[in-house]
Formats: structure tokens, C-alpha cells, sequence
């Protein structure tokens, strides 16, 4: 293992990522997932059946990330609000009361308590310490008198990670918060806006609601909050079946190797962000839009305008100064909305993703054989007069017009490989533009002349 003093960023999130990988079986798509989720502080949902290592996995990563504030809770029908955000302080509502969150953040109140504890660990006399805290605590009293406050310690409020369990489980009366805190990152507290700090939520469930029954939509816009998804499923493997229970039986699976602060994660954020994202990588998430829209699957403008965080963590978890294409393979865990759809979102991505050229290549060439094939149709149509000369001059268009199509990918070409897909694609135009020609026994025109004759 490299040294923790050398190690870059990218290195000890990989590290963590292999050490949380070492404790589960199959859940590489998981991880990575928590990885990206906490790299662009978007919130994830897992969805599977019980005792499938959702919640595990999940803990075993926040295990691995000092200083940061947890939150985790397995909410029922009966989870109200205070248990997620806390509750009134019943001192700030006494005549002279004040709240222990006022008595916490009081920098004078808090260096007598500390010298207090202090003296009497040490088993020496008080002396006026407990009187001068007390005339402070009145002071504070005055001050702060009449407002309520609410007792956020140890809550979502003040948690960097929250991970909830069977988060659709949530009543009416938590609902409203929840889509704040998750949405927006702020918490009402008697009337007053703050902000919290929570950089990811986690949540797991063992099925979706019936988003079709009128007392289940309400929990649509929860799920919509949730960007990221990921399914899992029973271990497949035998062996890794057996490797997994072999570390549990020696306990080797409670070893933490690899971990990271949570200062180190907000400056891995910032990297995150300064990888760079070439147009034609935005071009071609346009052009996955636009396919996957077409078979049927919906996504909002909103959701589309903010893939790019999700491949930019990608990249830099791969080493990528700018984000290349298979980078979007990433968004197989966010393009999707129902389950059902996740094949299909996998399928296009891996066509348009793992080689974008030969994608747009194949698009053209099909394309122009569709039009030679309406060409051919239309010249044996002997019923109508120069029906054959008419077919040629509309097949002539619509090659010069794919041609344009060719000399804009072979510009943009960046590799010989590609260039040699679009010189490929070029003969196939020309030949099916020389064969249409010899046909009606007229002299082909190369591509080029007719499109500067246009």
C-alpha cells in the first residue's frame, strides 16, 4: 500500500473503495456509486431485498471517513420529526431558561465549565466558578429569553453523512422536512431557514411505492429527490459467496485499511469540479437524451442539465484530466427512473458511449442504405414519366447531405482508428452514389463536387 503522506486524493478514495470491495461480495457498482454520490454531494437510493449488504456496504464506507458527522435511522410509521431533527429544548420555553445549543455555542460559559470539570477532576475547592456561571447563564437568559430552540444534536441538522433506512416508510409528518433537507439542504427550525451540512443522503428500501395509488404519490417527489439508484442482488458467485463468509467467521471483515478525513473529501470535491468536459462529450450526452427519450424513457430537462457532476467523478476516479466518453457509463445509476428501465439505459450507453463513432458511423450508413433502398423502389416504378431520373436527383440530396454528416465527424476524428471509420463510411456513400448513376447509365459525380455544386 502506498504511503499515506504520498498518496494523491484520487489514490486514497480508490484505496477506500478496494478496502470497502474487500468486505462485500458484487457490490463494485454500489460502491462506486456511494463514491460518486459523496464526490458530487448528491444523494443515492439502493433498492433490493433484505440481506443483500445494502445497509453494509454503506456503513462500511462511512466507517472509513473520519471527523464526519453520522446520522443513520430505520424509519416506521411512527418515526416523527424530532427523532430526524430534534426537538424543543424545554429550557429555552421556562422564564429565565435558556437552551443548552445557547449554553454550547457560548465561548465564555463554556471555558468556566470546562475549568469547572477541571478543579473537581482534580479534586480541588470550586471556589466562585459555579457562581459566575450562573450570573452568565441569567445574562444569557436575558438575551435569549423567549426564543425556542430546538435541541438539533446528534440529528440530520448537524450530520455531514445520513444514511435512512426504508426511507419510504416516512409518515405525512416528517415528509415535508425531508424533501427540504434532501432538495434544498436546509432545516426550518421555529419559523427561521438554516442551512445544513449534509453532504449526501443514503437511503434503502426493499421495494418502490405504488406511485399509481393515490396514497402513495405523495411519496414520488421523496423519490425523485433520490438522484442516484442502484439495484442489488443476491451474491451469484460461489466463491465469492465462501471468501465472504470465510472473513466473517475470522473477523477479518471489522478491519478498517484504508480511510479518509472528511477535509480530505471536501478538497476531493474540488477536484471533482475542475475536471474539464470537451463539447463533444456534452453532444453526445445530448444525443443519448434524445435516444433514450425516443424508446419511451422520461427524463426531465432539469435531471439532464445535471449529468455532468456525475461524469466528472467518474473521470477523476479514472484518472481523467477531462471527461471522455465512457466516462458516461457512470450515469447508468442516474439516467433511470424505473427499474424496469435500467437495461435499456445500460444497452444505449454501452452502444453510444464505448464507441461513439462507430454509433454516428453506423446512424449515416444506415441512413443512406434506407435511401438507396427508396431509390430503387422508385426507378422500377414504371407508371410515372422520368420516375427514375426524380428518384435520382432526391437520393443525390440526401447523399450530399449525409456527406456533410461524414466530413463533420472526420474533423472531428480523433484518433487513426476513427479516422478510419469515417474514410470507411465515405466509400460506402460514394459507392452507393456510383451505383445509383451507372444504373440510369449517367457519369458519377464524386460527393464532393456535388455538394460544392449545392
Amino acid at each position: 500500500m502506498p504511503n499515506q503522506n504520498t498518496q494523491s486524493l484520487c489514490d486514497r478514495m480508490l484505496a477506500v473503495m478496494a478496502d470497502v470491495n474487500g468486505q462485500v461480495a458484487e457490490r463494485e457498482e454500489l460502491v462506486e456509486a456511494i463514491a460518486i454520490a459523496l464526490l458530487t454531494r448528491k444523494n443515492l437510493f439502493i433498492l433490493g431485498a433484505p440481506g443483500q449488504a445494502k445497509s453494509y456496504a454503506i456503513n462500511q464506507f462511512r466507517a472509513r471517513i473520519t471527523g464526519a458527522r453520522q446520522f443513520e435511522r430505520l424509519l416506521s410509521k411512527q418515526t416523527d420529526e424530532e427523532q430526524l431533527f430534534g426537538r424543543i429544548d424545554l429550557a429555552s420555553l421556562l422564564p429565565g431558561g435558556v437552551a443548552q445549543a445557547v449554553l454550547d455555542s457560548d465561548p465564555r460559559y463554556q471555558q468556566m465549565h470546562s475549568s469547572l470539570k477541571d478543579r473537581l477532576a482534580n479534586g480541588q475547592d470550586a471556589g466562585e466558578l459555579p457562581e459566575q456561571m450562573e450570573r452568565h447563564r441569567k445574562a444569557l437568559a436575558e438575551l435569549h429569553g423567549s426564543e425556542p430552540q430546538v435541541n438539533t444534536t446528534g440529528k440530520i441538522p448537524e450530520s455531514d453523512i445520513c444514511f435512512i433506512d426504508e426511507i419510504f416508510k416516512c409518515n405525512d409528518g416528517v415528509l415535508n422536512s425531508l424533501l427540504t433537507a434532501l432538495n434544498e439542504r436546509k432545516y426550518t427550525n421555529e419559523g427561521r431557514t438554516y442551512p445544513i451540512p449534509t453532504i449526501s443522503f443514503f437511503a434503502a428500501s426493499n421495494e418502490i411505492p405504488n406511485f399509481n395509488d393515490s396514497q402513495e404519490k405523495i411519496l414520488e417527489a421523496l423519490y425523485d429527490r433520490l438522484e442516484l439508484k442502484v439495484v442489488t442482488e443476491n451474491i451469484f458467485d460461489r466463491n465469492k459467496r465462501m471468501t465472504i463468509l470465510r472473513n466473517k467467521q475470522s473477523k477479518r471483515n471489522e478491519q478498517i485499511v484504508a480511510s479518509i478525513t472528511l477535509e480530505q473529501l471536501l478538497d476531493m470535491q474540488k477536484e471533482v469540479q475542475l475536471v474539464s468536459i470537451p463539447d463533444a462529450v456534452n453532444d453526445l450526452a445530448d444525443g443519448i437524451l434524445f435516444e433514450l427519450r425516443r424508446n419511451g424513457i422520461s427524463i426531465s430537462d432539469r435531471k439532464y442539465l445535471s449529468y455532468y457532476p456525475i461524469a466528472q467523478a467518474k473521470a477523476w476516479l479514472s484518472g481523467h484530466a477531462m471527461v471522455q466518453t465512457v466516462d458516461l457509463l457512470a450515469l447508468k445509476n442516474y439516467l433511470w427512473r424505473k427499474p424496469a428501465d435500467r437495461a435499456m439505459v445500460e444497452a444505449t450507453l454501452t452502444r453510444m458511449c464505448v464507441n461513439p463513432m462507430q454509433d454516428k458511423v453506423n446512424n449515416i450508413r444506415g441512413m443512406a442504405a434506407e435511401a438507396h433502398g427508396d431509390f430503387e423502389t422508385a426507378s422500377k416504378d414504371t407508371s410515372k414519366p422520368d420516375a427514375a431520373k426524380k428518384a435520382l436527383i432526391k437520393l443525390r440530396g440526401e447523399l450530399v447531405r449525409l456527406y456533410g454528416m461524414q466530413q463533420e465527424l472526420a474533423n472531428s476524428s480523433q484518433s487513426d482508428s476513427e479516422t478510419a471509420l469515417t474514410a470507411e463510411l465515405l466509400d460506402d456513400l460514394e459507392k452507393i452514389n456510383r451505383s445509383a448513376h451507372e444504373a440510369l447509365q449517367y457519369t458519377p459525380i464524386p460527393l464532393s463536387q456535388l455538394a460544392a455544386l449545392q
